[in-house]
């Protein structure tokens, strides 16, 4: 028993931090320096003291330019973001493109009712766990987009139909990836 938990915490673990930010594929000639400016970037947002399953960051690596992109629930996630990226070696310019969710009780409400709904249903609790969890909650307006990664299709259904139940939300968004599929595949 001892030896599934920890196994389970590993995967978790792993999910968070390789499905938590979505990579761009790099498209200058230096693929090399791309990917680790990359992995360099990836590696300061998921570490982002505020950085959580109510936020949703994205980036894309063009030469020495970063661009951000996503949602966050504080406005200093976003600063604190771009700040980072900034001072990596190799990046000259940073355009942030987060967008600072509104202040909200009406979906400050709704994030709750959905996490808990959401990580109550069958086997869910596992991709809330670890620091940074690899599916992620964003609320805008009552209306509610699934971000992330899950280990496969049925967990994706299952946290769509999950969120669909919450009272209060307007309609939901399932941008959940799968671990492995293909951009190919996701379209089929």
């Amino acid at each position: 028993m001892k030896n599934i938990k920890s196994r389970l915490l590993a995967f978790a673990a792993i999910l968070a931090l390789t499905g938590s930010v979505a990579i761009a594929a790099p498209s200058s000639k230096d693929t090399t320096t791309n990917y680790k400016v990359g992995e360099k970037v990836r590696k300061e947002l998921v570490t982002l003291p505020y950085y959580g399953v109510f936020d949703n960051l994205a980036y894309k690596v063009e030469g020495s330019t970063v661009t951000l992109y996503g949602q966050v629930v504080r406005p200093t996630t976003r600063s604190s973001a771009e700040r980072r990226v900034k001072n990596l070696e190799g990046i000259e310019q940073v355009v942030n493109n987060i967008e600072v969710l509104p202040l909200s009780s009406f979906d400050d409400d709704i994030r709750l009712r959905t996490y808990r709904t959401v990580f109550n249903t069958a086997s869910l609790y596992r991709y809330a766990l670890g620091a940074n969890p690899s599916l992620h909650i964003i609320v805008n307006r009552g209306r509610v987009t699934l971000e992330g990664m899950v280990g496969n299709k049925g967990d994706a259904q299952l946290a769509y139909i999950a969120a669909r139940g919450v009272p209060g939300v307007f309609e939901v968004t399932n941008n959940l990836r799968v671990e492995g599929e293909t951009a190919d595949e996701r379209a089929s």
